[in-house]
C-alpha cells in the first residue's frame, strides 16, 4: 500500500513539476509530448484523405467530412505539429549551443508553451460541435459564410496559439543576443543556432499579418463587420494578401531550422567542419529576406496583372540561389569526409534530394504563366509536401535521432531508426511523386472524389499505399522511443563524437546547464578544445553561485483563461452563458498578469557550496 501511494505521490510530483516548469529543458520536451501528439493526429486525419481517395467514387466519408479532414490536416500539421516540434528542438538545444543557462524570459517561455497546447486543444473541441471546412488557408468568402462554429475554432485556437510563438521568438532573440557564453560571437554560433535567430525574426514580423487577419475574420464572422464582403464594400481578396505575407515567411520559419539541423549533423558525421560556413549564413539571412517579397506567388491566377505577377516571379525564382548555395556546401562538407552512416545521417541525406525536388517544382510554379495550369491542382499538393515533408520532417527526424542523448539520455535503436527511415522515406515518395502526374492530368486539389476512366485510378491507389508506408514508419519510430527507454542503457555524455557546446555538458543535463560558462574560442568550440587535447571545455568563470528563476503555475492558468474566453467570444451570439465564460476566462487571465506583475520574483541561487557537493 505504501509503494503505491508512493507511485502515486511521485506521479503527482511530476506531473506537478512539468505543470510549474520554466527550465528550456523541460519545456523543451513538453513541445516534443505536444507537437507529437498533433503530429499523429494529422497523420490520422492525412490517412482519411487517402482512404476516401483509393479508388474511383469511394464512401468511405462524406463530403462535408472530406472537407473538415483536408481543413483540420492542413491546420494542424503547419500550426500545431511542425511549428512545436521545431521551437521544442530549439528549446532544448539552442541554449546549451551558445553556453546559456537558459532563455532570457524562462516564465514567457512557459506560457508560450501553454497558449500553443491550448489553442491546438480549442480547435481540436470542434470535431465534437462540427470542424472548420474552408480549407487550412480560410480563404473568404468561403470562410465567412461557412455555417455553424468551426471557423470560428479555427479563428481562436490560432489566435491563442500565435500569441504562444510570437511569445516564444521574441524569447528566443533576446537570449541570442544577451546571453552568448563568453568568446561565441555571432560568427562562431552553430549554424542550428543562426537559424533559430534568423526564424525569430521572421515569427516577429510574420505572425502579426495572420494575427491581423484572424481579428478581421473574427469581427466578421462574430460582430457582424464587413472587411471582406464585397457586397458591403469590403475585400475579399484582402485575406489572401495578409494570410500570404505571413504564410510564405512561414515556410521559411519551418524550413530554416532544418537547414540548421542538417548542417550540425553533416558536420558531426562527416567529420568536417561545414564548408563555407560564412556562405550559409548570409544564405540563411539572404532566404528570409526574399521571403517576405514572394508572397503573392500563391495569388497569381487572381488577376493582379502581368507586372506585378511578373515581380513577384522573379524574386520567386531568386530564392533559389541562396538555397542551392545551402545544397551544394553540404556536399562539399561531405565530400572527402570521413562519413558515418546511421538513422540520423540517413534522414540528412534523404533530404538532399527530396528537397531539391520540392526546390524544383517550386520554380515551375513559380513560373506565373505555366502557373495557370498548375494552380489549385495536385501538383501543387505534391511540391508542398516535397518540401515541408521532404525538408522539414525529414529535419526533425533526424534532429530527434541526434540529439535524443541530449533530451533523454538514451540512443535511439539503430535497428529500429533503420527500418522506420526506409519504410516512410519510400512511403513518401510513393504517396508524393505520383501527385505531379496526377495534377498535370487535371486532377484538382480538394476535390471528394474522382469519377471512372479520368485515368486518375492507378495513381490515386499508389498514392494510397505509400500513406500506410509511411504511418508504418512512425509507427516504427514511436515504438523504438519506447524501447530505448526501456531497454537501452544511458548514453554517454558525447556519443557522436560532437563538435559543437551541447555535447559538452554533463549528463543528465543539470537544470543550470553549465557549472561555469565556458571560454568560445572559435567555430565548433568542442571540437577546438578536443584537437588540443582537452576534450572539454575551457571555463570562462571561476565556480560561483548561479542564479535561478523560480517554478510558476500562473502560465498554466493564464492560458487556461483564455482558453475558456475562447468559447466565450464563440458562442456569444448563441447563449448568454458563453458571457459568463468570456468574462470569466478574460477575469482569470487578468488576475494572473496582475499577479506577475506585482509580485517580486527573483528566483533562487545554487551557491558556490551546493555546486561543489554536487560534483562530489
Amino acid at each position: 500500500m505504501s509503494t503505491a501511494i508512493a507511485q502515486k505521490r511521485s506521479f503527482a510530483a511530476v506531473l506537478w513539476d512539468y505543470l510549474t516548469t520554466v527550465d528550456h529543458k523541460k519545456i523543451g520536451k513538453l513541445y516534443l509530448y505536444g507537437g507529437g501528439f498533433f503530429f499523429l493526429l494529422g497523420g490520422l486525419e492525412a490517412l482519411f484523405i487517402r482512404i476516401q481517395l483509393i479508388k474511383p467514387e469511394n464512401d468511405f466519408i462524406s463530403a462535408g467530412l472530406y472537407n473538415e479532414m483536408i481543413t483540420m490536416h492542413g491546420t494542424t500539421m503547419i500550426f500545431f505539429a511542425a511549428m512545436p516540434l521545431l521551437l521544442g528542438l530549439m528549446n532544448a538545444i539552442m541554449p546549451l549551443q551558445i553556453g546559456a543557462r537558459d532563455v532570457a524570459f524562462p516564465f514567457v517561455n512557459a506560457l508560450g508553451f501553454w497558449l500553443f497546447l491550448f489553442g491546438g486543444i480549442m480547435l481540436n473541441v470542434s470535431w465534437i460541435t462540427g470542424a472548420p471546412d474552408a480549407g487550412w488557408t480560410a480563404y473568404t468568402p468561403l470562410s465567412t459564410s461557412s455555417p455553424g462554429h468551426g471557423v470560428d475554432y479555427y479563428v481562436l485556437g490560432l489566435q491563442i496559439s500565435g500569441a504562444g510563438t510570437l511569445m516564444g521568438g521574441i524569447n528566443f532573440l533576446v537570449t541570442i543576443v544577451n546571453m552568448r557564453a563568453p568568446g561565441m560571437t555571432y560568427m562562431r554560433m552553430p549554424l542550428f543556432s543562426w537559424t533559430t535567430f534568423v526564424i525569430s525574426v521572421l515569427i516577429l514580423f510574420a505572425f502579426p499579418a495572420l494575427t491581423v487577419g484572424l481579428f478581421l475574420l473574427m469581427f466578421d464572422r462574430m460582430f457582424g463587420s464587413a472587411f471582406f464582403d464585397v457586397a458591403l464594400g469590403g475585400n475579399s481578396i484582402i485575406w489572401q494578401h495578409l494570410f500570404w505575407i505571413f504564410g510564405h515567411p512561414e515556410v521559411y520559419i519551418l524550413i530554416l531550422p532544418a537547414f540548421g539541423i542538417f548542417s550540425e549533423i553533416f558536420a558531426t558525421f562527416a567529420k568536417k567542419r561545414l564548408f563555407g560556413y560564412t556562405a550559409m549564413v548570409f544564405a540563411t539571412i539572404l532566404i528570409a529576406f526574399l521571403g517576405f517579397m514572394v508572397w503573392a506567388h500563391h495569388m497569381f491566377t487572381v488577376g493582379m496583372g502581368p507586372v506585378t505577377n511578373s515581380i513577384f516571379a522573379i524574386a520567386t525564382m531568386a530564392i533559389a540561389v541562396p538555397t542551392g548555395i545551402k545544397i551544394f556546401n553540404w556536399l562539399l562538407t561531405l565530400w572527402g569526409g570521413n562519413i558515418t552512416i546511421n538513422s540520423a545521417m540517413l534522414w540528412s541525406l534523404a533530404f538532399i534530394p527530396s528537397f531539391t525536388i520540392g526546390g524544383m517544382t517550386g520554380v515551375m510554379v513559380a513560373t506565373s504563366v505555366a502557373d495557370y495550369q498548375y494552380h489549385d491542382s495536385y501538383f501543387v499538393v505534391a511540391h508542398f509536401h516535397y518540401v515541408i515533408v521532404g525538408g522539414v520532417v525529414f529535419g526533425i527526424l533526424a534532429a530527434l535521432h541526434y540529439w535524443w542523448p541530449i533530451m533523454f539520455r538514451r540512443i535511439l535503436n539503430e535497428k529500429l531508426g533503420k527500418l522506420a527511415f526506409w519504410t516512410f522515406f519510400i512511403g513518401f515518395h510513393l504517396t508524393f511523386f505520383i501527385q505531379h502526374f496526377l495534377g498535370l492530368m487535371g486532377m484538382p486539389r480538394r476535390y471528394w472524389v474522382f469519377l471512372e476512366h479520368q485515368g486518375l485510378d492507378m495513381g490515386n491507389f499508389i498514392s494510397t499505399i505509400g500513406a500506410f508506408f509511411m504511418t508504418f514508419g512512425v509507427l516504427v519510430f514511436l515504438y523504438n522511443a519506447i524501447y530505448s527507454w526501456l531497454k537501452e542503457e544511458p548514453a554517454p555524455q558525447d556519443p557522436w563524437d560532437g563538435r559543437t557546446l551541447e555535447w559538452a555538458v554533463a549528463q543528465p543535463v543539470p537544470h543550470y546547464n553549465f557549472k561555469q560558462l565556458p571560454l568560445v574560442r572559435g567555430l565548433d568550440a568542442l571540437w577546438i578544445e578536443k584537437m588540443e587535447g582537452n576534450g572539454k571545455m575551457t571555463p570562462a568563470e571561476p565556480v560561483g553561485d548561479i542564479h535561478m528563476p523560480n517554478g510558476s503555475i500562473l502560465p498554466f492558468i493564464m492560458s487556461l483563461g483564455f482558453f475558456i474566453a475562447g468559447f466565450g467570444f464563440i458562442y456569444q451570439t448563441d447563449t448568454d452563458f458563453a458571457y459568463i465564460l468570456l468574462f470569466g476566462g478574460m477575469a482569470i487571465a487578468l488576475i494572473c498578469m496582475l499577479i506577475r506583475s506585482l509580485k517580486d520574483d527573483h528566483g533562487y541561487h545554487i551557491t558556490k557550496e551546493e555546486l561543489e557537493k554536487e560534483a562530489d
